[in-house]
Parts: structure tokens; sequence; C-alpha cells
């Protein structure tokens, strides 16, 4: 029987890899907790966004008071307001003191009260935009989530490649498919996964915005999602071969620990790096063309129209050419490490095999 080519090769392994991983609980119980998280984080805010702050009023007072966003209880008394605070009925009471009102507390200013009572000037924005800050923490998270998800996903990869070293499948399995389209195709297949995934995502993004009546942020989110899927594909492929070479160097499933540090790095680092840096325009600028954390940080300027086409395009381009070479350095990596047994192959014994 005649050897399989490269391609046909590859796409043997991606199947059986797409199969497997289909095939198990923990896949869709990971997926399905994607789209529950992705409609809470939208949901909830709204839902949950507070309730008025509840205050009693007393005599004139209450007219002052008509169309703030205060819970007003009227009272009849300066007495029975106070006491309404003593017993924390109502966050304070607002009395007439003079020709004006008083505020009573029990033991500290209540500010989201004070916000109401006081007469905002009137606000000119010099650079509107059509983010709020609220909304832009949300996206914040949700790119940065779905980054991480997915990345963390990628583990099972190594997993695998683990798991077939363990129980010498992986011999079997070289001695009919090259070493390189092994590696190729469980990217492949993980990948493939992985797209059809994020476009069902993409598809229930516009619905949860539209549960959570925020319609008029689609003409927003959909630039930016269209970017973030590309980043988030090319981001994937670059984890992958890290988390195959990591799954390469031990030949135990107890062992893969002392190999996946750096790719939890690649992975958990553009989650928190955006959410602590988010709001520097300057260091968030220069992530978005760094190839491990653009794939969160350009798609959160696109979104809060901090950046151009063009400088999405650049770091796209950025992010390619660094997954090509990690991909040959991983093959490499790969290759020479994949058929040696034993404890952990040094990563300078499993590069000499190509020298």
């Amino acid at each position: 029987m005649a050897r399989a080519s490269f391609s046909q090769a590859t796409w043997l392994v991606a199947e059986r890899e797409m199969k497997t991983l289909v095939g198990t609980k923990g896949f869709w119980i990971g997926f399905l907790f994607t789209v529950v998280g992705l409609f809470a984080l939208t949901i909830l805010p709204t839902v949950f966004g507070g309730d008025d702050p509840k205050v009693a009023a007393v005599g004139s007072a209450v007219q002052v008071l008509q169309g703030k966003a205060l819970d007003v209880q009227e009272v009849g008394s300066v007495q029975e307001a106070a006491d309404l605070v003593r017993a924390d009925d109502v966050d304070a009471a607002i009395v007439p003191d003079g020709a004006g009102i008083k505020v009573l507390a029990l033991n500290s200013p209540p500010n989201s009260v004070i916000r109401q009572l006081v007469e905002s000037p009137p606000v000119e924005l010099l650079e509107a935009s059509a983010v709020t800050s609220g909304q832009r923490s949300v996206t914040v998270i949700v790119f940065g989530l779905v980054f991480l998800m997915f990345g963390m996903g990628g583990a099972a990869i190594a997993q695998s490649t683990v798991t077939e070293k363990q129980t010498r499948i992986v011999e079997i399995l070289v001695s009919t498919v090259p070493v390189r389209a092994l590696l190729a195709g469980k990217i492949l297949g993980h990948t493939i996964l992985t797209l059809l995934q994020v476009v069902v995502l993409a598809l229930v993004a516009p619905i949860a915005l539209r549960v959570a009546g925020l319609g008029e942020l689609l003409g927003v989110v959909a630039p930016a999602l269209g970017w973030f899927i590309p980043f988030l594909m090319l981001g994937f492929v670059l984890i992958s071969s890290m988390w195959a070479v990591a799954g390469a160097l031990v030949s135990r499933q107890e062992d893969l620990g002392s190999t996946m540090g750096l790719v939890m790095i690649a992975v958990m680092g553009p989650y928190f790096g955006v959410q602590f840096f988010y709001e520097n325009p300057v260091v968030l600028k220069w992530m978005s063309f760094v190839p491990f954390t653009a794939g969160v940080a350009m798609p959160v300027r696109l979104f809060s129209e901090q950046a151009a086409a063009w400088e999405a395009i650049l770091s796209l381009g950025i992010l390619a050419v660094t997954v090509v070479v990690i991909l040959l350095v991983a093959s490499r990596l790969y290759t020479g490490s994949l058929l040696q047994t034993g404890g952990r192959v040094k990563l300078s014994k499993a590069w000499a095999p190509a020298e």
C-alpha cells in the first residue's frame, strides 16, 4: 500500500484529533460554558446594574428630589427620617434646612445620594466616542476571556501527544505518517474546531447584545469582532505549536507541568496584560504590535476607535510572520523529541537531530 502524501497524512491526523476531541464531554462542557459566559457578561451588568439609593424625605425636600435617580420615601417628620437612617432602612434622609435642604446620614457621607443632589455642569466632549467606559470594560473582559479559554483549550494537543508517547502509539503513527504531518495535523484539527466555535460565538454575540438592550453597539462591535477572529486564529496556531512541543518533551502526563510554564505565560499574559493596561493608550498601543498580546490588544483598540485599519493590518502581518517562525522552530523541536522517552527531554537535545 502506497504511503500517504504529506497533505493526506496531515488531514488524516486532523480528522482523528477532531473526532477524538468532539467525542469528549469536556469539549462540549467548555464550549457551552463559553456561550453561557458570553451571555452572562453581556446581560448581567444590565440586570444587576444597581438600584437607586433609598432616601427618606420630609416636607419641601420631596419637591427638590423630583426627577432624581433616587428611591424616595416620604415621611412626616425629621425625627422619623432620622430613625429610618439609624435603622439602616434608607441610605440617607433629606430634610428642610432653612431655605434649602440638609442630608442626614449615619456614619459616612452618602456619595451616591450627594451626586444626585449636586447640579452637574454642562459637559463638552472634545473627542466624542460611541463607546462608554463601561462598555469598553465589558469588551476587554470578553475578548480576553475568549482568548484565554481557547488558548488553554490548546492544552489538549499537549495531552494528546503525551498520551501517544506514554502508550507507545506514537511509534506506530510515525511509521505510517511523517512526524511533521503528525504535528501539522494536530494543529490543523484543533484550529478547525476552534474556528467553528468562534464562528458560533460571533453569531451569538449580536443576539446577546440585543437581549441586553445594547443593539446600538452592534455597529461598533461588528468591525472589532471581524478583526478579532483572524487575530484569535493566528494566536491560537502560535500557542498550539508551543503546546505540541510541551507535550513532546515529556513521556508521562504527570511530567507535563514541568514543560508548560512558558506556554501558560503566553496564554495568560495577553489576558492580564490587557486587563491591567487597557486604560493606558501608550502601553496598549505597544501591546497591540507584540505578537503574543496583539490578539487581544489590537481588537480592543479597534473597538475603542483608537486604531486605524492600517495598524491592524501591520499588527496582523507581524503576528503571521511570527507564527511561521514559531511553527518552524516547533517542528524541529517536536521532531527531535517525539520519539525520545524516559525523563524530560532537554531543548538542546531535541534541537540536536536537526543540526
